[in-house]
């Protein structure tokens, strides 16, 4: 999305990046800034990190070069990139903690409860292009938003609207962490904002809390073990030794942010399109594993949910359903899908029955570490 990017460019009025902040309040983004694209020191460290195989299957996190990590390769002519983010979080989801600490229902990460925001915001990008063209006149740019080989994080950790964490997700310290990342490459000589310096310190809650173990190390994420790849990203199956860690979480993992202290200061989302679908923030497993596949392509039309597919998420629930307590309209449902002609499905189907009749003789224990244990502390987020 975008125009071709100019060679050169006149100087801009002394007031654009106001006039920048004042479009960007209108079109509903909660914060902007500026960067001039100098990202070498996270190349490298995207390198280290691809080097050691940590990306698992996410053959694209590689292929395209050092387009990543340096904008004006893949945009030629990009001189400053405009970042913005946009709060998330619904205030009328149902407690996050309440859902992992109830076996039956099914977590799904607070991003991905109502619609797909890559399209929602790459269309506020363009809005904002089209707003800077009427006042400075055409300029070249392309609009990103998750979609393309772009280091988000570090662009926006540059223009000032965050840090990232040793969990690697940005967090803002009057905004906590719950937003999304959008860009616009542009070849306007904007002037860049401060970059934000970390306010992690000595906090390393993130790392004990994750379930998988995945944060090995602070600012170190092995995606391999990660809920969030296993459950999205993995297209087969789930390794055996993580499916227990999962416990209920069948589409992502927001444990790292929920015990994130500077979540108290996270602001809810004024987007009425990020409100949950579909009861999506506490259904109960059962009543999402009996979707035909029909019925999975229309709840989740416009749903983040929907890129995995109906047999990926058959294969997430099953094994939640396996994590559960064990209950025998639980084993009827999974036997119900024994011989499901899919070998993923029918393989996580057999390994969530089993782990249902290991329960019966010898007693339910959550399987995770993470939120969903009973000694879980209280969740950082900000009041209603």
């Amino acid at each position: 999305m975008g125009r071709r990017i100019a060679s050169d460019r006149a100087s801009l009025p002394k007031d654009a990046v106001e006039r920048l902040r004042s479009w960007c309040r209108e079109l509903g983004f909660d914060a902007v800034g500026v960067s001039r694209s100098r990202l070498r020191k996270y190349e490298a460290r995207l390198c280290r990190w691809l080097d050691a195989g940590m990306h698992g299957e996410m053959a694209y996190m590689q292929a395209h070069g050092v387009k990543r990590s340096r904008p004006a390769a893949l945009v030629p002519g990009t001189v400053s990139v405009i970042s913005v983010r946009m709060n998330y979080l619904p205030a009328d989801a149902a407690d996050p903690g309440e859902v992992l600490r109830r076996p039956e229902k099914a977590y799904i990460s607070r991003y991905a409860l109502g619609r797909d925001y890559h399209r929602l915001i790459r269309k506020r990008l363009q809005n904002l292009a089209d707003r800077i063209t009427g006042a400075f006149g055409q300029f070249g740019y392309r609009a990103f938003c998750d979609s393309a080989p772009v280091l988000e994080k570090p662009l926006a950790e540059q223009a000032g609207l965050g840090w990232i964490g040793k969990h690697t997700v940005l967090i803002n310290r009057n905004s906590g962490s719950w937003f999304f990342l959008g860009e616009l490459y542009t070849d306007l000589p904007l002037p860049p904002s401060e970059p934000a310096s970390s306010h992690c310190g000595s906090c390393r809650r993130c790392l004990d809390i994750c379930p998988t173990g995945a944060i090995v190390a602070p600012y170190k994420l092995d995606a391999r073990r990660c809920i969030s790849y296993l459950t999205i990203e993995l297209k087969g199956s789930i390794p055996v030794e993580f499916r227990p860690l999962l416990g209920n979480r069948i589409y992502g993992c927001d444990d790292c942010q929920l015990i994130c202290p500077w979540n108290r200061f996270a602001k809810y989302s004024r987007e009425p399109g990020f409100r949950p679908r579909h009861d999506l923030d506490s259904a109960g497993l059962l009543n999402l594993f009996r979707w035909n596949s029909q019925e999975f392509e229309r709840r989740l039309a416009g749903s983040p949910i929907r890129r995995i597919g109906y047999r990926r998420w058959l294969r997430n629930i099953a094994v939640a359903l396996g994590n559960a307590p064990y209950r025998e309209d639980i084993v009827a449902a999974l036997a119900a899908k024994r011989n499901h002609p899919c070998d993923l499905i029918r393989e996580h189907v057999r390994w969530a029955l089993r782990t249902q009749a290991a329960s019966r003789k010898g007693g339910w224990r959550p399987g995770s570490v993470g939120l969903s244990a009973p000694q879980a502390p209280a969740l950082q987020l900000p009041p209603r």
